[in-house]
């Protein structure tokens, strides 16, 4: 299921693409997205493992990009919220003797699965430049 990282994420980034010299704070940051500073930190400790973002402590501290926006895709920023599609499933096993209630779930786990290459396709093709002139 999609938690939001994704779009807190493109956020971030995007956001840190308009000042490519400048350490962002995480208040700056989160007066953007309006989230508290500690789960942007989060999102940006996440950013940082995946080498996208790299930061600094202190007065001038902060964090930048670690990539140009025109090398970093969509679907790079997607692959590291660890997230994929999925609309949910029941919240109950369904009747396994029902022909439709055995193979439901197995049917929407091939429906998720074309989903998120779809999307993955649709996302490695744009990069966060592009995305960026949007704003």
């Amino acid at each position: 299921m999609i938690s939001g990282k994704f779009a807190i994420s493109i956020h971030i980034l995007t956001l840190l693409s308009k000042f490519p010299d400048e350490y962002l704070s995480s208040e700056f940051i989160a007066s953007s997205v309006n989230l508290n500073p500690v789960l942007i930190r989060k999102e940006i400790g996440n950013l940082k493992k995946n080498n996208i973002v790299i930061s600094k402590e202190g007065k001038n501290g902060g964090t930048k990009l670690n990539i140009s926006p025109s090398k970093i895709t969509l679907q790079q920023i997607f692959e590291s919220t660890f997230e994929e599609i999925t609309l949910g499933y029941s919240k109950k096993e369904p009747n396994p003797k029902c022909p439709v209630g055995k193979e439901i779930n197995t049917n929407l786990n091939h429906l998720y699965s074309d989903l998120n290459k779809t999307i993955m396709n649709q996302l490695k093709g744009i990069t966060l430049e592009e995305f960026a002139k949007n704003f």
